[in-house]
């Protein structure tokens, strides 16, 4: 259920970028019939452009939403060579292609090299220019400004034939600046903003084979996986905090956490392709991670008081996390009308160790240990469905679902000198139903309604589902140049323990459209609305004083429709207009906190705008000039300093020879 609530937010949030991208353009030139190099054909195309933006409020947050910048780019290019007769050399086929090179924020290469029958290798390379300023968390205190770049190869022996085998290695790098902020002394002591160096390394070494066995499809990949991150953290020079006024000073912070570990796991995948009466196919993956971390932690300074404190924090651990997944799928079709599909699923999770947390106060030589030893996580799935067409135009589904799941854990704590082993264990069973109709009245329409009931035990946390309940629509109407389609969604959860009471209602309504009545014009658009409020209890501290029985509201109406539509004129000039609108409505929500800050946040009114237009001309047959503007529009009630207005655009020459 969470997965589909899931879906729900992030396809909404995809209306956003609806539209197609401003650049690089999508037009096409006349058909290249490239160049002849003996038995190979060239054909190449490149975009070749610049850039420009010019931004008017906060930078930081435009840069964390579009981060496009001014400049030459080569916005997209590719590379072709292919052997004529399918039967070249030492390869038949070259193909690279790349997008934003030359210091766009994101950066993309796919190269493809491969010999019909004989090997394939393919090469992704990514590069993302990372920026958040941290605004809305800390004041711009936990900003973070990093580039990551990820690497894929992967190599195919005989790609066609029925027995395959896999090399592989993929690299994933972070690297950048940071700021964060750390709490010294006590509780009520002062933050103080230090600076970070990030840098986290990724490695993966891999291999495998695909073959058939008695009619299944067996699919293995054995690989290792090597971690490391470092990030110090330092203070340069002396700092009074964030509060200046308070006796808590520090006059020197060092802090070093390497982390590193490795991975092997195992993925086997079995398959039988649909037979008369049945088919099956299974997953199965293991993994046995290795950690090790450790953290040197030295903070001098002054506390609240005025004293002197020279204080220094030790965590090491080394630990082993075994992870094995399998899941079984067995489909049967009695009739041609009646297909039954059972799904068995098996999780299991441990983290077992030894994780110590040491704090030494060298003023006073006094110690606090804390352990931790184990926590381990099983979970056992059962699934059936079934699906009953009794006429063309009407079919049924009914399904049931049995889940349990068991979390285990062991502290060590340290009382008078003494370890105590502290054991907690809980047990949580789900029971849910499915039931759904689809209707085709006639050959255009389609109809399909789902409903989904579910309860739970004993779930993990208060915001889990417990008992929940969601309903959903669809419907299809699809002739000729018209689409139409219009979706509604319902989700409701109540969670009621102890301490708290949780609620949630989530309600989604959108349509979208196309339609194109002639081979030069084309016009899509769309409108969604989300719904959501959520409801739960709070306990926290106030001066020293327990709070029991507060509450947290939070109200969303996010509205978000785009249109755009693309006209052709004369097979010369292609046009493209788009809009694209974000509005949270926000809303009244009486009750809620007793404190006005926390009031101050249970709704989250925004807009977001981005209309854009974009022109290519045809100049020759191989040859297009183009040209385009996006203007964005960012605004927020509740920290206006990130608003921001931003006039970007590009112009370029596509090629093709």
């Amino acid at each position: 259920m969470r997965t589909r609530l899931w879906g729900m937010v992030l396809g909404c949030g995809c209306l956003l970028w609806a539209q197609p991208p401003v650049a690089p353009t999508d037009e096409k030139v006349g058909e290249a019939r490239g160049v002849n190099y003996g038995n190979y054909n060239l054909l190449q195309s490149w975009e070749l452009g610049y850039r420009f933006r010019d931004v008017d409020g906060n930078l930081g947050k435009y840069r964390s939403d579009v981060n496009y910048g001014n400049g030459i780019r080569l916005l997209g290019s590719r590379l072709a060579l292919r052997s004529r007769d399918g039967h070249g050399g030492w390869m038949d086929e070259l193909v690279l292609s790349t997008q934003g090179l030359g210091n766009d924020p994101y950066q993309f290469a796919n190269l493809r090299i491969s010999k019909n029958g004989l090997y394939r290798y393919d090469l992704v390379w990514r590069s993302s220019e990372y920026f958040n300023p941290a605004l809305a968390v800390a004041n711009g205190q936990h900003a973070i400004d990093t580039n990551r770049q990820m690497q894929d190869h992967d190599f195919t022996l005989f790609p066609q034939g029925s027995v395959r085998f896999f090399l592989g290695f993929s690299r994933n790098l972070q690297e950048g600046a940071a700021l964060t902020t750390v709490n010294v002394f006590d509780v009520r002591g002062d933050e103080f903003p230090l600076f970070a160096q990030v840098h986290r390394r990724q490695n993966e070494f891999r291999y495998g084979n695909e073959l058939k066995l008695l009619g299944v499809k067996v699919n293995w990949m054995q690989s290792w996986e090597l971690y490391r991150e470092e990030m110090p953290v330092s203070l340069d020079g002396a700092s009074a905090g964030n509060n200046p006024v308070d006796r808590t000073k520090l006059t020197d912070f060092q802090r070093t956490n390497p982390y590193k570990g490795t991975t092997p796991s195992f993925r086997l995948n079995l398959f039988r392709e649909k037979g008369e009466h049945w088919a099956v196919n299974g997953r199965f993956s293991w993994s046995a991670g290795s950690r090790n971390f450790a953290l040197d932690e030295t903070a001098l300074g002054t506390d609240r008081f005025g004293g002197a404190r020279n204080r220094q924090v030790l965590v090491s651990g080394n630990a082993r996390r075994p992870i094995a997944t399998g899941n079984l799928t067995l489909s049967l079709f009695p009739t041609s009308k009646l297909t039954i599909t059972n799904h068995t699923g098996f999780h299991s999770t441990r983290m077992e160790g030894d994780s110590t947390y040491v704090e030494l106060e060298n003023a006073s030589l006094t110690t606090t240990y804390v352990n931790f030893d184990y926590l381990g996580i099983r979970n056992i799935t059962n699934a059936t469905d079934a699906q009953y067409q009794a006429k063309p135009w009407i079919t049924f589904r009914g399904g049931y679902q049995y889940s349990n799941r068991q979390i285990r854990s062991v502290e060590q704590v340290t009382v008078e000198n003494f370890p105590f082993a502290v054991r907690t264990e809980q047990t949580n069973k789900l029971n849910a139903g499915v039931a759904g109709i689809r209707l085709k009245p006639w050959k255009p329409f389609t109809v399909a309604v789902d409903g989904e009931l579910g309860r739970q035990d004993r779930p993990f946390f208060p915001t889990s589902e417990k008992n929940y309940h969601a309903v959903s629509a669809r419907a299809l109407y699809r002739h000729g140049p018209l689409m139409l389609s219009a979706l509604a969604r319902s989700y409701t959860n109540n969670n009621s323990t102890s301490l708290f009471a949780h609620s949630a209602r989530t309600r989604q309504y959108s349509f979208d459209g196309s339609w194109t009545p002639r081979d030069w014009v084309s016009v899509d658009a769309g409108y969604s609305k989300l719904h959501s409020y959520t409801a739960t209890g709070l306990a926290y501290f106030l001066a020293s004083t327990q709070i029991n029985g507060d509450q947290s509201l939070f109200l969303s109406n996010l509205h978000t429709g785009h249109l755009g539509a693309h006209f052709s004129i004369r097979s010369r000039v292609d046009l493209y207009a788009g809009l694209s609108l974000t509005r949270d409505a926000g809303g009244n929500t009486p009750g809620g906190s007793t404190l006005a800050l926390l009031r101050s946040v249970q709704t989250f009114p925004m807009e977001f705008d981005a209309p854009l237009a974009r022109i290519s001309v045809k100049i020759l047959p191989k040859l297009r000039w183009n040209a385009g503007y996006q203007y964005y529009r960012y605004r927020e009630d509740l920290l206006p300093l990130q608003n921001y207005r931003a006039n970007t655009g590009y112009t370029s020459v596509l090629w093709t020879f």
